[in-house]
């Protein structure tokens, strides 16, 4: 498993019933996981005196609980700084785990000696378009919500990236890369972090399981003649690190040589010295 343990802002305090005890930057927060199917003893006091804490709905969903918690506020990673704000269905606006991956994109970038180009698909917040922007990459940034493009655009400010050769496009992803297909353009690197169900801005519907090979085929289509990765993130049941990894060995690897790794993603629990398991990635690099 790769693990996120260069953290300093952020903790995954303990997990007990279904929920995680979390620590971002001075608030504490209780949010649900899935993942989470023991029920331990909860000692640590912060447990009954969070900031904030998300209770799921029986019937679905749920809703934030708050107390004393401000509507924003930011965390840094090494020379990245994060804003906060949780939202809808208990997220925050940032995956503490990926940083395994960011880091692994800067090395990669800054290993380079030369020019790169990324491409950040499903880009969300932009947690990886910061740390290969940080790397000195020029990004393209594309995500299917408005809203997430403005927060990532913040969070690129807050690094110090306000002027960064970042594009941002708000834009449905599959339709991009076939966009740039068509107009020769290349990338050094791809990274992709694809919902298991989604619709883009003018309704299309997305299903992980039926879409993802297509999409690996295509942006396979728009990699360099010399390119240094491409990496599939996951949190679908069904989309395990072999099959991330078959599915990019299929279309990038017997193209372009190099390997594929591919393996679970995880936060170290400070309580009681467990991993938290937190989604998988598969990584193909040039050697």
């Amino acid at each position: 498993m790769w693990l996120a343990d260069g953290w300093k802002d952020y903790e995954v305090i303990d997990t007990s019933s279904g929920e995680k005890l979390e620590r971002w930057g001075d608030y504490i927060l209780v949010r649900p996981d899935p993942q989470i199917i023991w029920n331990t003893k909860k000692k640590d006091y912060r447990w009954h005196n969070p900031n904030g804490h998300y209770h799921r709905s029986n019937k679905g969903g749920g809703a934030w609980e708050f107390f004393d918690l401000p509507e924003q506020w930011s965390i840094r990673y090494k020379s990245m700084t994060f804003q906060l704000k949780p939202f809808s269905f208990k997220h925050t606006g940032l995956f503490p785990e990926q940083a395994v991956n960011w880091d692994y994109m800067y090395k990669k970038i800054k290993g380079a000696n030369r020019n790169v180009k990324v491409l950040n698909l499903f880009a969300y917040t932009g947690g990886a378009t910061v740390a290969c922007a940080s790397a000195g990459a020029a990004v393209t940034h594309v995500d299917a919500s408005k809203g997430m493009v403005t927060w990532a655009k913040e969070n690129a400010a807050s690094s110090g990236l306000a002027n960064a050769p970042i594009r941002y496009l708000v834009d449905d992803c599959v339709k991009f890369v076939e966009r740039e297909i068509r107009r020769g353009n290349h990338y050094d690197g791809i990274v992709m972090d694809p919902p298991s169900y989604g619709r883009g801005p003018g309704g299309e519907v997305w299903k992980i399981e039926e879409k993802i090979h297509n999409l690996v085929a295509l942006c396979a289509k728009l990699l360099s003649d010399d390119p240094l990765f491409f990496i599939i993130n996951s949190y679908t049941t069904g989309l395990q690190p072999a099959v991330m990894s078959y599915l990019i060995n299929i279309e990038v690897t017997r193209h372009f040589g190099g390997r594929v790794m591919a393996d679970e993603i995880g936060l170290p629990v400070t309580g009681n010295n467990l991993i938290l398991p937190c989604g998988a990635t598969a990584r193909w690099e040039d050697n």
